[in-house]
């Protein structure tokens, strides 16, 4: 039997930075996923393989080296999600480092690390392979590693002793709560070995899907109700994540009563497109008129967040391509590069989007159009395998 996950996307819709300094953020699933697709193997076949489809990475380990470098695990626990010990970490990467691992894709150990981490800890030395396909660019701040996490821990969990799910129905299905609350968790495990410090937003999103508010570590779920797309503009060029939060930190101590109203009007365009997306639109009219306030919205969200330094020429380039077209623009994530959101009201035309991507991709930009507040981690099993 083979089981697969697949696990959403996220953007920040609202309050990227300013969260940072405990304001207001939105953040919202994408229908972009990480699919991940588990089969056990008989046990005379004694390896663990992870494929990396879209990277073109391909690893392979014996289970008996695996129990040989991570004796002191024991048994699994896959019901008490557990941090990653330094010496654990240590013991992963020897492992990793037996592997023919590129040097120019060295900065996707961590995420190897994590999977063995997770499939060790969940299932303990059982022969599989593990093949993994992604819709989501790698580093563009879309919650990458969070799909991958929270789809490696479902697809996991879900031949564990952990969690009971109906094998025989046939399509996606979803989890339960407390079930999924296990798969948040265990994901966000892996997220800290592959980021540190994660604030536990993209993985909750991932898994949860819809919309969540967040604020000072408090994370609250919201239903939307407005059928949103946008188009995301992944504008290729790389940023310092921690650069950018740390030049945003020192603007706010030289000029703190400036910042903290910038901030403080974040914060009320956070707290209005929560309000604007769970309303239920009774006619096109009203959904017509609510998508015009959310364009507005993030026209002022990106003139505030180009006020604390944190567009880029890139990002420019997408927003005024968008406004040719009378489309409502702004980064998403940290900026200073990454990715860009253009609304795309219901009465827009395939032609007009097809002309704005044209248009976008001469510059050399890469171009989705995603549906947004959307389920969260869904499982389906294979019998023929």
């Amino acid at each position: 039997m083979e089981v697969t996950a697949r696990a959403p996307g996220k953007i920040i819709l609202a309050g990227e930075h300013a969260v940072v300094h405990g304001y207001t953020a939105v953040a919202s699933s994408i229908d972009l996923y990480t699919v991940v697709s588990l089969r056990l193997r008989s046990e005379d076949e004694d390896t663990v393989k992870l494929k990396l489809n879209d990277i073109g990475l391909d690893f392979s380990w014996s289970v008996g080296r695996i129990k040989e470098v991570l004796s002191h695990l024991g048994s699994p626990f896959s019901s008490t999600p557990t941090s990653c010990s330094l010496e654990t970490i240590k013991s992963l990467a020897t492992l990793v480092d037996e592997q023919s691992f590129p040097e120019t894709k060295i900065g996707l150990a961590s995420g190897v690390y994590a999977f063995l981490w997770l499939y060790t800890s969940i299932l303990g030395f059982k022969p599989a392979t593990v093949t993994v396909s992604s819709e989501l660019p790698v580093g563009a701040g879309l919650g990458s590693s969070a799909a991958y996490c929270v789809s490696l821990s479902a697809a996991l969990l879900a031949l564990s002793d952990s969690v009971k799910l109906d094998v025989s129905q046939k399509g996606w299905s979803t989890f339960k709560e407390t079930e999924a609350e296990l798969v948040n968790k265990w994901a966000f495990e892996g997220e800290k070995i592959i980021h540190g410090r994660p604030s536990g937003v993209d993985n909750s999103v991932s898994t949860f899907g819809n919309v969540i508010k967040f604020k000072s570590g408090v994370m609250t779920r919201v239903d939307s109700n407005m059928p949103l797309k946008m188009l995301i503009t992944n504008t290729k060029v790389g940023r310092d994540t921690k650069a950018l939060v740390a030049n945003v930190s020192a603007r706010k101590s030289r000029h703190p009563d400036a910042m903290c109203s910038v901030l403080n009007a974040i914060e009320a365009i956070s707290d209005e497109w929560s309000t604007i997306i769970q309303s239920h639109a009774v006619d096109d009219l009203y959904l017509s008129a609510n998508e015009e306030k959310l364009g507005e919205l993030m026209e002022m969200n990106q003139g505030l967040l180009l006020s604390i330094g944190v567009s880029h020429a890139s990002i420019e380039n997408v927003l005024q391509t968008s406004m040719k077209y009378k489309l409502a623009s702004k980064l998403t994530g940290a900026g200073g590069g990454g990715c860009v959101l253009t609304l795309l009201p219901t009465h827009i035309s395939g032609e007009v989007i097809d002309k704005l991507v044209e248009e976008l991709g001469s510059f050399g930009f890469q171009c989705f159009s995603a549906g947004i507040g959307g389920k969260g981690v869904q499982i389906s099993f294979d019998h023929s395998s």
